[in-house]
């Protein structure tokens, strides 16, 4: 897998947003909430994520999505193909670290059905 997180893995319309919050199966957890809608989409996994401006000010916004990127970009071969993410972030996302960031990442793809573990 590339070490890019391109365009065509992530969602861009607000319909595919609604879609996902409207139909899939939502996950909650300390620093995020997961949306995974499963549509049967030929392609790779697509994701999104929304940061509102309750997070925090643009820098803040903008660095916890930095981040969540680079969690995706390394975990999203090991994702279903097809399958629709979409990721709220929290206010709290803003004052954790890298690290607790992505093990609440983990921790809440293993709760869905998109994730294949290593092997």
């Amino acid at each position: 897998m590339g070490l890019r997180f391109p365009k065509s893995a992530r969602l861009f319309r607000a319909s595919e947003f609604q879609r996902v919050r409207g139909e899939g199966v939502p996950v909650h957890g300390k620093f995020m909430l997961l949306s995974v809608l499963q549509n049967g989409a030929v392609g790779p996994a697509r994701v999104g994520i929304i940061t509102s401006r309750r997070v925090g000010g643009a820098a803040e916004r903008n660095r916890v999505r930095r981040r969540l990127r680079e969690i995706l970009r390394a975990e999203r071969g090991r994702l279903m193909p097809g399958a629709w993410l979409v990721i709220v972030v929290r206010q709290r996302a803003v004052e954790v670290e890298f690290s607790d960031l992505r093990e609440e990442w983990l921790r809440l793809i293993r709760r869905t059905n998109v994730w294949s573990p290593e092997e």
